[in-house]
């Protein structure tokens, strides 16, 4: 059962628990995608599309970033120096589950702010980026859950394919000296 068939989560505002849902479906999507995947394959652009580490990566800077813009506040140097760094192994230096329960956190933390919006503020101006590029404070919330639902779309997708070649590449070693280590 998806979580939003499950009702609403406890001290969200109704018109923001699209967006809990949605997060917190991400996380569990996360788990479900990435139990057993093999680290190696971690940092791998199959078809030169984006590694499953860029995605995680991603999916907990997109949500802090565009929460902090909610609040009405400029990224700060960490932040762009995470954003930086997305899909960078070299830079990164983070297992797959030290980039995961970084994600898990930053999907509490966004949880426990919607527990704190007053819904009369949803439609208050906010501004993205260097540019202020004009949205509203339910626009943020909102892009915030679409574009983390995106990712996992994406995530999912690079993981299936990266399991399967691996699982072919397996097949088509049998029988042959393979030093390949699952």
């Amino acid at each position: 059962m998806e979580v939003w068939q499950r009702g609403p989560v406890q001290n969200i505002p109704a018109l923001l628990q699209p967006v809990a849902h949605a997060l917190l479906q991400a996380r569990e999507e996360v788990h479900t995608i990435m139990n057993g995947f093999p680290e190696k394959l971690l940092w791998e652009k199959p078809a030169g599309v984006a590694s499953p580490a860029f995605h995680l990566q991603h999916l907990t800077g997109v949500i802090n970033r565009l929460f902090t813009y909610a609040r009405k506040e400029l990224l700060t140097d960490q932040q762009m120096h995470s954003l930086s760094i997305e899909g960078k192994k070299l830079e990164t230096n983070k297992t797959m589950d030290q980039l995961i329960e970084n994600f898990d956190r930053q999907v509490d933390e966004a949880i426990h702010e919607l527990s704190t919006i007053d819904p009369n503020s949803l439609t208050e101006p906010r501004g993205v980026g260097r540019k202020q590029i004009p949205t509203t404070l339910m626009g943020l919330y909102f892009h915030s859950a679409e574009h983390s639902m995106r990712h996992i779309g994406q995530l999912l997708v690079t993981v299936r394919v990266l399991k399967d070649s691996l699982t072919e590449f397996v097949k088509s070693s049998e029988g042959k000296q393979s030093d390949l280590t699952l």
